[in-house]
């Protein structure tokens, strides 16, 4: 408790309370400045002299990380969640000028587009106390608008009213406005303290439990052999017999480094001399929820009362549903036993949904069951014995019915009517069939979820009994009536059993906290997130001896500080991986006070022991070499079934879509979103053809595949949710498809894992990308295959991680270009022309003509006029053209537009239709290529048959200039069968080497190599002016027609050089 809440006790206290006001003093410019602590935070210590000391080594980060976070929110309000408020009013426990205490009711919202979602407000939430709804910062501060700050205590009485504490009185004309119904107030959501309040609380605690906390403020080098460890337990007879014999069944599956950190943590539970800290590490794929899961089985069964949290909701469910099957595979007497284990936290949070089982642990689901079985006037008292009374006089119940009913009729003046009276068999059959059913639910309900120290095995013997008597004799009484013999014998029985019952004594109040402390009191095994165990630190509350702490290297330090003062604990065990990702930190100066260090990764920078799990289950070894050398030192072995030859599964044919890769996707263009995260919509439209392969590919074979798309941006994330939400939308449990952050998907694996890095930049930024944890956790999430997709010359430049995985990949032979993938190549084409990324399609190494047989230059002119067309299908009809052309497709002689003049531009230039209104225009060159002359495609614009004239005329000034020689060397056509191929000359053979005229108009940007036979394309000298001779023959007949001879003349050339 607070210091100030010690010394005087007021009337209505409230956790955290120095750190709310605090945050009640920032003035809005406060909030919005940036740097308001940076004097203030320093660097957390690896060591500490005091307990005082370590508590309050992390307060000036805590309060920076609370700045932080609202900083963010601030800045983003016109996203926030938004409710009206319809009612203000004090509180009983309103005490200006302080404890300005309100009571409030609000309007649900619906989410629209200008609100990011409605909003409920929740306890520990900050909001703004608005007269407007704002859609920037600036709004809270204008002239006749108002706010405030509130911070929200909870309901009252389950009713709709909602306690807050108000920054300033609700008073003056927004408040009088609203209570005369003339103006509407808001509430705007900030932050949510919740976390941080119970740490601060942690942080400022008088007198608890602080025996671990000491034993970890200064710890050694290889400690845990020497004063860490209890010499007396950690003996040789360190097992104990009745752990002995239940060793095979429990343990019989798991490896011996699994086996040792079982054993070390159930010797450390016997201990009673020494208060100790354990730390299992537990690398990707190791088995780590299993070892726990085995762990906290042995621990059950021992009944060492044992609290285990984990950083987040997900974790704790995992590990408790992880448990539960070991414990469900070995009860006896139905569910008895479960009711040692709870789990307890915010529904709506835990998202429990997921995971049916639990709620039979869940603590707000047992209240309400055994609040129902306790209820007096139809609980499990009044059940057993109205059963009592039907198996042992029916006859007197039959008759009180037919006096009950007999003066309802004389109520209702139906004389002699007793026409709807049952028959004294037909009342036996209903009552027992009404009364059964809900004993046996109770009896049923009372065995699974009380606590065993509340209800003995032989009670639950007694019940289970009981409840095959019932059911025997409800068979016995519909097929054979009321005056069997047997069956009367087994009335007598179950009546016995029933008035032995009796003697078991359950509590006398169906109250939900008097059964919420009954059950958290005796449990065994309670599961809940670090933050949440601060609800554990009550008055009355029976003692912990043992804290696990799952995924311990993602909990701050200061945040474990609440559950390791919790009474009676003696030991702790820490199950983590500090190579992995660690506790999130917004404010960058808490994050290099090292605010985010887990009490994990600070033991082990000490030299702590740590168990390592070293044989990993997960991955293909192809897929696991590079993090093994990369991060474990190859301290990890492969587990024998990712060695089998059966393990490697490919789910798309080609190397590229082998158990693992690096894809490199050079067009892409890192770009910000509205917010401030960057996405890569080439990246996007790449997972995308990859993961529409997957599916094609699943629904010809049938095999199951589970896919996972990464990407350490959100962003990115939400770009590739959107793209893929057709494929999402048919996942169920042969084919599925999750996209999320890095952060989400850690403790996650699936069959495929796609990674999409984003970062595609000329300077090598790959910002925190570079961070080694995060590169960790994507790269060991998959099982059978692994493609990466990223810029390979941004990441080389980086000299991160991502440089020695691109260099380990080439070395490999696993490395990669996108577009030697046809697929991937038109979708990365496709995206290009979406996103306006022309000049990377145009450009000297554009994938459009790398392999075609056409070098294409594009003039200035062209690359401005398809810049301007918006229609992305048009842009794809021109760039297809283009292609078909570089590939020497041509139209027929039936479907050539004649340019209606006969001036030079009629002889050189080609004019094919791209549709109805648009015309693209080219021509062919020549070009200087090393020693050699080569024809070349000029695209010199597109554009409607109006402005073609135009075009010609400025043309015409170009070709004017060429040479006849020049001139009739463009015009030279040679065939490869049906496609058009260019010409090649040697540089020595002719005077084209005269400077290019064209040059003013446009320069050439993009090139392709072409090779063809010598025989086809080398002509001399006396070739040349024999194709000269008969061209000019040829200009007596229309134009085409002479476009055509030359074309038939070239392939009788060509011939007649083939047969010498």
């Amino acid at each position: 408790m607070d210091h100030e809440d010690n010394e005087v006790k007021k009337p209505f206290e409230i956790a955290g309370r120095r750190l709310i006001d605090l945050v009640f003093s920032w003035s809005l410019r406060n909030v919005l400045f940036r740097d308001l602590y940076k004097h203030q935070v320093t660097k957390i210590p690896e060591t500490f002299s005091t307990v005082a000391r370590y508590m309050k080594s992390f307060i000036p980060s805590l309060i920076e990380e609370t700045h932080a976070d609202l900083l963010s929110n601030v800045t983003a309000i016109s996203q926030a969640p938004i409710c009206e408020i319809l009612t203000v009013e004090t509180s009983k426990h309103h005490r200006p000028p302080k404890d300005l205490f309100y009571e409030i009711t609000v309007r649900k919202m619906i989410a629209t587009e200008s609100n990011a979602g409605k909003y409920e407000p929740a306890v520990g939430d900050i909001f703004a106390l608005t007269n407007i709804r704002p859609k920037c910062i600036d709004d809270l501060n204008r002239p006749k608008n108002f706010y405030l700050i509130a911070y929200v205590l909870g309901s009252k009485d389950s009713s709709d009213n909602l306690q807050i504490l108000s920054s300033k009185p609700i008073s003056g004309e927004g408040y009088k406005q609203i209570k005369s119904k003339r103006e509407t107030l808001f509430a705007v959501y900030l932050t949510n303290m919740t976390t941080n309040v119970r740490i601060w609380k942690a942080l400022n605690s008088g007198e608890t439990n602080t025996n671990i906390i000491k034993n970890v403020l200064q710890v050694q080098p290889n400690s845990s052999d020497g004063e860490n460890s209890c010499a007396i337990c950690f003996s040789a007879d360190m097992c104990s017999p009745d752990l002995s014999t239940k060793w095979p069944t429990v343990c019989s599956d798991l490896n011996d480094s699994q086996k040792a950190a079982v054993l070390n943590c159930i010797s450390l539970s016997k201990c009673h001399h020494h208060n100790a800290v354990k730390l299992i590490w537990g690398p990707p794929g190791t088995g780590k929820t299993k070892t726990v899961g085995t762990t906290l089985f042995v621990l059950f069964k021992l009944k060492c009362r044992t609290l285990t949290c984990a950083p987040t909701n997900i974790a704790v469910l995992e590990v408790t549903a992880r448990l539960l099957r070991l414990v469900n595979q070995t009860l006896e007497y139905g569910k008895y036993g479960l009711g040692n284990i709870i789990l307890f936290g915010n529904l709506e949070r835990m998202n429990i949904d997921n995971y049916n089982d639990l709620f039979e642990v869940f603590l707000d689901s047992r209240i309400s069951i055994l609040s129902k079985c306790l209820a007096p006037l139809s609980g499990w008292k009044h059940c057993l014995e109205s059963m009592i009374g039907l198996l042992e006089d029916p006859e007197q119940l039959y008759s009180l019915y037919l006096n009950e009913k007999r003066e309802q009729h004389k109520k209702n003046d139906e004389h002699n009517d007793e026409s709807d009276l049952l028959t004294f068999e037909e009342f036996v059959k209903k009552q027992f069939d009404d009364v059964s059913e809900h004993l046996k639910t109770c009896m049923v309900n009372l065995y699974t979820h009380l606590p065993t120290s509340c209800i003995s095995l032989e009670v639950v013997k007694d019940m289970i009994r009981v409840s095959d008597l019932l059911k025997l004799i409800k068979s016995i009484l519909h097929r054979a009536g009321v005056a069997n013999e047997r069956l009367q014998t087994l009335q007598k029985d179950c009546a016995q059993i029933l008035k032995s019952l009796r003697e078991f004594s359950v509590p006398n109040s169906n109250d939900g906290q008097t059964i919420r402390n009954l059950c958290l009191a005796n449990a065994c095994l309670i599961f809940c997130t670090a933050s949440s165990s601060a609800k554990l630190h009550t008055e009355g509350m029976a003692p912990l001896e043992m804290l696990v702490v799952d995924e311990a290297a993602q909990l701050k330090e200061c945040e474990s500080a609440i559950p390791l003062q919790l009474g009676g604990l003696r030991h702790a065990i820490l199950i983590g991986d500090e190579m992995q990702l660690p506790a999130m930190v917004k404010s960058k100066l808490s994050e290099n006070a090292e605010f985010g260090r887990s009490l994990f990764e600070r033991l082990v920078l000490l030299g702590h022991e740590k168990l390592l799990l070293n044989v990993q289950y997960r991955m293909h070894p192809l897929i696991s070499r590079f993090p093994k050398q990369e991060f474990y030192n190859n301290q990890i072995l492969d587990g024998p079934n990712v060695s089998e030859v059966s393990y490697e599964k490919s789910f798309i044919e080609g190397r590229m879509y082998g158990p693992y890769s690096f894809i490199n996707v050079a067009n892409g263009k890192e770009e910000f979103d509205r917010g401030h995260s960057l996405k890569n919509m080439v990246e996007v439209a790449v997972v995308y053809e990859i993961v529409s392969c997957l599916y094609k590919e699943f629904t010809r074979t049938k095999k199951k595949v589970s896919i996972g798309v990464i990407s350490p941006y959100k962003s990115q994330v939400n770009a590739i949710q959107l793209r893929v939400r057709n494929y999402s939308e048919v996942s169920g449990t042969d084919f599925s498809v999750s996209v999320r952050s890095v952060d989400g998907f850690q403790g996650g694996e699936e069959d495929v894992i796609i990674i999409s890095t984003v970062r595609c930049n000329g300077n090598g930024s790959v910002g925190f990308l570079s961070n080694r944890q995060r590169a960790n956790v994507v790269l060991t999430r998959a099982r059978h295959c692994l493609w990466i997709l990223g810029n390979e010359a941004t990441l080389t430049n980086s000299n991160s991680i991502w440089k020695n995985l691109i260099l380990d990949a080439k070395k490999r032979d696993c490395f990669y270009n996108a577009d030697e993938d046809n697929n991937l190549a038109q979708a990365i084409a496709a995206a290009l022309l979406e996103h306006n990324q022309l000049h990377t399609l145009l450009d000297a190494d554009s994938m459009l003509f790398k392999n075609a047989k056409w070098k294409v230059w594009f003039a200035k002119e062209f690359r401005n006029s398809i810049a301007e067309i918006k229609d992305t299908e048009i842009r794809q009809d021109v760039i297809s053209l283009i292609k078909k052309l570089s590939n020497g497709w041509r139209q027929s002689r039936n479907d050539k537009v004649i340019i209606g003049h006969a001036r030079t531009s009629a002889e050189l230039l080609e004019t094919y239709e791209v549709n109805e209104l648009l015309y693209l225009i080219w021509s062919v060159e020549i070009h200087k290529q090393n020693s050699d002359f080569v024809q070349v495609m000029k695209i010199w614009d597109i554009v409607p048959l109006s402005d073609i004239p135009k075009l010609t005329e400025r043309l015409d000034i170009v070709f004017g200039n060429y040479s006849v020689e020049k001139m009739n060397r463009c015009k030279l056509r040679c065939f490869d069968g049906v496609t058009v191929v260019p010409n090649r000359w040697p540089a020595d053979s002719s005077s084209c080497d005269e400077a290019d005229p064209t040059e003013f108009l446009s320069k050439p940007f993009s090139s392709l190599s072409l090779r063809i036979g010598h025989h086809q394309n080398e002509w001399n000298q006396g070739h040349w002016i024999e194709a000269k001779m008969q061209q000019q023959h040829q200009q007596e007949a229309s134009e085409t027609d002479g476009i055509e001879a030359l074309d038939l003349i070239v392939v009788t050339k060509i011939r007649k050089l083939e047969s010498q």
